[in-house]
């Protein structure tokens, strides 16, 4: 582990290489699974807030869901998560385009509807957060479903932090990322 801030950063972020592959999984990463996708605690007000925009763009199956349950859930750990169709694997803000999928949330935001790209845990996947009072731990999460985004980012030869810089400054801003980068060279 490598210490930024008050984060702690996984070596294997650094070492990994990752670049996602659409093509191969078709975004598998939100239709598999045991529960939706986590939220925090500040992301529930604004999912309720955006929803009546990004509604156009979801599912039947998911409006029915969102209708029922809410924009948001506790799942069986007790943790908040956005709500699954029929209750497990495909997330509710999922939609389909050539059978790939795309979340409902993210093309409001880029149809210029909202201003909230998609929840942090999707932005930032495959990193995962553990929040601590004092601190956050940022680990690689390995799933066999992104083996091809593991062998695209070995080609182009991209660490995973790289691929995930955008999301990594949403959540800690350019000055905590521009950080991270200047502890890696002196790895």
């Amino acid at each position: 582990m490598i210490e930024v801030g008050s984060v702690l950063v996984s070596e294997e972020l650094i070492k990994e290489e990752f670049v996602c592959n659409l093509s191969k999984c078709r975004g598998a990463c939100c239709v598999e699974g045991d529960a939706g996708a986590p939220l925090q605690q500040d992301e529930l007000d604004i999912l309720a807030a955006v929803y009546p925009k990004v509604r156009p763009y979801m599912t039947e199956k998911g409006i029915a869901t969102v209708e029922e349950h809410g924009t948001h859930v506790v799942d069986a750990d007790g943790d908040l998560t956005t709500p699954c169709v029929d209750g497990h694997k495909e997330c509710a803000y999922v939609t389909w385009e050539n059978g790939i999928t795309k979340c409902a949330i993210e093309k409001a935001y880029e149809r210029g509807e909202i201003d909230w790209k998609k929840p942090l845990s999707c932005h930032l996947y495959p990193i995962r957060t553990t929040a601590y009072p004092e601190f956050d731990v940022l680990h690689y999460d390995r799933w066999h479903i992104c083996h091809a985004a593991c062998s695209l980012g070995r080609e182009l030869q991209v660490p995973v932090y790289a691929f995930l810089k955008e999301p990594l400054i949403r959540k800690y801003g350019q000055q905590w990322y521009n950080e991270l980068e200047e502890s890696i060279a002196l790895l």
